[in-house]
């Protein structure tokens, strides 16, 4: 369990916590797919693709659009296709289409008149823009992989947000979907942590904890953060 009134700031990720990645993604792969006859399933096609990208931000740093533009290179060798290159540019865009969820941008106001919020996220800075307008409201700190040229679950990314925010690490409690990128190396720098399982009715892939993750607190929604925390 967590106590409310030991943190300042609640750091959050944002694809797959705020964002609704898998809708957005699978929006934008699906009429792909159709176009070169490729058959397969939601949940078999966003466990390749995030096998895919996580190789890619592991290697040199690429922008997230153009990590997002390879993966679908690669799912096509994979599937047997070939995307043209308008095809590949406009899918490392999709991410400015991506939907909030349902619940974030009110849980997110209801957050912010008790704490300052901040964003650690693997993205570029200008498709987090367009994400932040889709939740509503303004962060008081915006840490992205481009900023710092590193992807989580690479601590350089926590590190560097440690160092803009300027505040002892318990008094930040970091709000995550991703046991991979964001709990696990959150746990090893000892950080506060929130599980926001938002695949907890879907027996799939991200929605089984792990040993090496331990958060604090596990709820399946942003509302119910908010619940807990008394805001």
């Amino acid at each position: 369990m967590v106590n409310p009134a030991q943190f300042q700031v609640l750091t959050f990720d944002c694809y797959g916590t705020l964002i609704d990645w898998e809708t957005g993604l699978w929006a934008a792969l699906e009429p792909i797919f159709a176009r070169y006859g490729v058959n397969i399933e939601q949940e078999a096609a966003l466990q390749l693709y995030g096998e895919l990208e996580s190789a890619l931000e592991a290697g040199p740093y690429l922008a997230y659009k153009t990590v997002v533009a390879t993966v679908l290179e690669q799912l096509g060798q994979r599937l047997g296709f070939t995307p043209t290159a308008e095809e590949c540019r406009e899918f490392g865009l999709s991410v400015k289409q991506w939907p909030a969820f349902a619940d974030s941008p009110a849980a997110l106001q209801r957050l912010q008149q008790r704490y300052k919020l901040a964003i650690i996220s693997n993205v570029d800075d200008d498709l987090f823009a367009a994400s932040e307008q889709r939740l509503g409201l303004k962060f008081d700190w915006i840490i992205t992989a481009q900023q710092v040229q590193s992807y989580k679950p690479a601590l350089n990314n926590f590190q560097r947000a440690f160092e803009r925010l300027a505040l002892p690490q318990s008094a930040i409690l970091h709000v995550a979907q991703s046991l991979f990128h964001d709990i696990v190396p959150a746990n090893q720098l000892g950080l506060n942590t929130v599980w926001v399982n938002r695949r907890h009715a879907n027996p799939g892939f991200g929605a089984t904890p792990v040993a090496e993750a331990q958060p604090d607190l596990v709820v399946p929604s942003l509302a119910a953060l908010a619940d807990a925390l008394g805001c």
